[in-house]
């Protein structure tokens, strides 16, 4: 059996690369949207402690606060904006829903797979003709 020569190692370790790199870049932009893990607070009974609750409470309730407000004005402008527009998909333009994201991942994914999947055949052609010309 004869040895593999250097040039084709090299090529054969650079798909290997090349192909990991477009299999797991999905997978990390996936999980690069998933929240931080947040610290949990300790089993200190002190007075500092005690205050940074309280303030931390009073900071959660001005933030729901705030939050119900900016949802009671959203829904005044929705309901203001429903009674200005036109009935029926036609008449009012027919929006395009909004998504939850971009399907940019999956095109990606999709190019990276097509071009892996081109050179993969490309590789195979040309070991079988250098195949038929050693014979």
């Amino acid at each position: 059996m004869s040895r593999m020569p250097r040039r084709l190692t090299l090529r054969f370790a650079l798909l290997t690369a090349v192909t990991a790199g477009a299999l797991l870049a999905p997978a990390t932009a996936a999980l690069a949207a998933a929240p931080a893990p947040t610290a949990t607070a300790g089993t200190d009974d002190s007075d500092a402690a005690k205050r940074k609750a309280e303030l931390a409470r009073k900071m959660k309730e001005d933030e729901a606060q705030k939050q119900k407000k900016a949802a009671a004005v959203a829904e005044a402008r929705k309901a203001q904006a429903a009674k200005e527009m036109p009935r029926g998909g036609v008449a009012a333009g027919e929006a395009v829903a909004g998504g939850s994201g971009s399907d940019t991942t999956a095109l990606a994914g999709s190019a990276a797979g097509a071009v892996l999947l081109a050179g993969a055949a490309t590789f195979v052609v040309r070991r079988r003709a250098a195949g038929r010309r050693e014979a």
